[in-house]
């Protein structure tokens, strides 16, 4: 039982740092925000995403998650309200050249904005509820389960998100020079642009 508990702690462990720390919606915005306009102002993003993702576990813990999958019409307006938001991001992060145009491309996300943003993220609906299905539904001890899973994914999501913000930070003040941070976010403009596609596909 004691190796079974293992492998499967493992697994949690090994799926958490697969899907957090893999190039997402979320982790191309912590990098953009930092480089953008700082690490302070992209903290605010950084803390939303474990928060906002906390609530969409625990919806999918309470049977809300497979709902939004199974039925088309909520899945497809999830997915469409989504990649509609990653693209005008997309759009206006391409159109940003120097740090002082960076709240005009909107790239000051608030605190509740990062975390209502979860809920139209496909790919952070597919991993509630694999973490569910796997970790947690089915068993007499669910809400403990929860109660151990729950922190584990949060941590992950708030630590992937700083890794990704923080070269964009440090890379900060070499960017402001010239057309450098032109060429550096209209690919990350393209990221999301691919992230998009990747949700439509998905």
């Amino acid at each position: 039982a004691r190796l079974h508990q293992r492998r499967r702690s493992g697994g949690l462990l090994a799926l958490a740092t697969a899907m957090s720390f893999t190039p997402g919606p979320n982790t191309a915005l912590s990098t953009a925000m930092a480089a953008n306009r700082g690490l302070r102002p992209a903290m605010r993003f950084v803390c939303s995403v474990p928060v906002g993702w906390a609530a969409l576990l625990l919806l999918c813990a309470g049977g809300v998650g497979a709902v939004v999958v199974a039925v088309p019409a909520l899945r497809w307006g999830t997915k469409a309200v989504g990649i509609g938001y990653l693209l005008w991001l997309a759009w206006r992060l391409s159109q940003s050249a120097r740090l002082g145009e960076a709240d005009a491309a909107r790239m000051d996300i608030g605190f509740w904005q990062g975390a209502l943003l979860q809920f139209v993220n496909i790919k952070a609906w597919l991993l509630a509820l694999t973490t569910v299905a796997g970790w947690v539904a089915g068993h007499s001890d669910s809400l403990q389960r929860l109660a151990v899973v729950l922190p584990v994914m949060v941590f992950f999501a708030f630590a992937s998100n700083l890794t990704y913000a923080a070269p964009g930070a440090l890379l900060r003040h070499w960017l402001a020079q010239g057309a450098r941070l032109l060429g550096f976010n209209r690919p990350m403009a393209l990221v999301r642009v691919a992230t998009a596609a990747w949700m439509a596909l998905a």
